[in-house]
């Protein structure tokens, strides 16, 4: 009796980006790490309202919890899928946008309203409407019929961009009426949509733009920006604070768990301006090492994309790095002064809820992304499951026929 042996020589098929995956999970470490230490100590407003130490600890854990459910459900989505989904998204993160309007649904805090009640929390739509919207651009700028050169390719985009804008303002909610824009006109340049289109645009929205900054609370931000120590006591307080945490910190920090700036003092520590916090216990190093893994993870979204083979997976891959990449470099920014105060959080360190979903999600599909089996013609790909089901029975042990 002869025994053979089948071996089957297949092309090494990817699996998906360690790398990524890596730096998600260390900047989520990283936030929870922070977040406790942030929330830890037992201010006199807290214990009005009757929190525990653990309070925001706890919370958190449970959206991470949920997060990670997200993550593995964004990973199975195919983008096949996500290309024939992109339009009814849209239009579903539109009329969640609208739903904050509605008694008993939405949700006000600080003079916004931004969020729905969705038990057992809270959800904020203009976190999706980010991610549906770089679904229906790498949807749209993959489209046979776009032209670049074209300026009615040009404003549709545009037109769908504004029409969430506006709902925006309404809330209000100017920092992500300014990240929209930035990430639809990111992608519009990245698809080499002429500048000329583009600079129009900007220098035609420079009005708008002025009018809505004058607005008293944003005209205060502004001039807070450009001096915070003329009222540090007043409108400069947050940005005077978040240097002085800054600063304290040095080189090396002053300990895990020794901020002074958390004791009532910065506002936000926790969310927006928990960067001020690693830099406080974790000095500059604390936050070289933060900066060293956001650039690290928009590399390595870059290079999936520059990977991709076919249009709507490569520009799609370009929005979600982009989204969380721009949105980490304006937190950035704010914290240190160079650009006026947003109200946007950190991706993946920042408490909140909706950021850290949405941004698990991105992840996760650029992961799935990152596998580049999805790129292949549909006969292709059938024939690459069937070549890896057969090479794991052979490494099982059932290969050997006698």
């Amino acid at each position: 009796m002869e025994t053979r042996v089948h071996t089957l020589k297949a092309p090494a098929i990817r699996t998906y980006d360690r790398g990524l995956l890596a730096a998600m999970l260390l900047l989520i470490a990283f936030g929870s790490l922070m977040i406790y230490s942030s929330t830890s100590v037992i201010t006199p407003v807290l214990a009005r309202r009757n929190i525990s130490e653990f309070y925001y600890f706890k919370r958190h854990m449970f959206t991470m919890a949920l997060g990670f459910l997200v993550f593995f459900f964004a990973y199975r989505i195919k983008p096949a899928f996500l290309k024939r989904a992109a339009v009814p998204m849209l239009i579903c993160s539109f009329i969640l946008l609208l739903m904050v309007f509605l008694p008993y649904i939405g949700v006000t805090a600080g003079g916004a309203r931004r969020w729905i009640r969705l038990w057992p929390t809270t959800f904020q739509p203009s976190e999706l409407v980010k991610l549906s919207m770089v679904i229906f651009l790498a949807r749209y700028l993959s489209m046979p019929d776009y032209n670049p050169e074209s300026f009615s390719s040009f404003i549709r985009p545009l037109i769908v961009m504004a029409s969430f804008q506006v709902v925006f303002l309404k809330q209000p909610d100017f920092g992500s009426t300014m990240s929209l824009a930035f990430l639809t006109f990111a992608m519009l340049f990245i698809s080499g949509m002429r500048m000329r289109y583009i600079a129009s645009v900007l220098v035609l929205a420079i009005p708008v733009v002025f009018k809505l900054v004058m607005e008293p609370y944003r005209l205060r931000r502004v001039t807070s920006f450009l001096d915070p120590w003329k009222d540090p006591l007043g409108s400069g307080f947050q940005l005077a604070q978040s240097f002085i945490a800054l600063g304290s910190g040095g080189v090396t920090g002053l300990g895990l768990g020794e901020s002074k700036q958390k004791l009532a003092f910065l506002p936000a520590s926790h969310t927006d301006f928990i960067v001020c916090m690693v830099g406080e216990e974790l000095g500059l190093i604390g936050v070289s090492i933060l900066i060293s893994l956001f650039v690290f993870l928009f590399t390595r979204g870059i290079s999936i994309s520059n990977r991709s083979q076919d249009k709507f997976v490569c520009y799609l891959s370009y929005g979600l790095t982009l989204m969380i990449s721009l949105q980490a470099l304006i937190n950035f920014a704010v914290v240190t002064g160079m650009v006026p105060t947003k109200g946007l959080p950190l991706p993946f360190l920042s408490y909140g809820g909706s950021a850290l979903l949405v941004n698990m999600a991105a992840v996760g599909l650029l992961l799935r992304i990152s596998r580049g089996d999805e790129t292949l013609p549909e006969h292709e790909n059938r024939a690459a499951k069937v070549r890896r089901v057969a090479r794991r029975n052979i490494y099982g042990g059932k290969g050997a026929e006698a």
